[in-house]
């Protein structure tokens, strides 16, 4: 792994548990490698497909009268 500068972020005790018992069956020296490559993978497909879709502007007011009218919001 290169010299980057790194920050520290809390994961949950079941996936740490599910990434070390994965990184046998791996090219990875550490989870950290692991879960960092695999965290560059799910954001570079997550930021493509975003980069792809055509987005349609929609007023606020709009949604809010078509999830009002739909029984999903009260009028307040």
């Amino acid at each position: 792994m290169s010299q980057e500068q790194t920050q520290q972020l809390d994961l949950p005790a079941r996936i740490v548990e599910r990434v070390e018992d994965r990184l046998p069956r791996t090219e990875f020296d550490s989870p950290e490698e692991y879960v960092s490559f695999v965290m560059e993978e799910v954001l570079y497909r997550v930021e493509q497909e975003t980069e792809d879709d055509d987005f349609e502007e929609v007023d606020e007011d709009e949604v809010k009268d078509r999830l009002k009218s739909l029984g999903y919001l009260n009028d307040e």
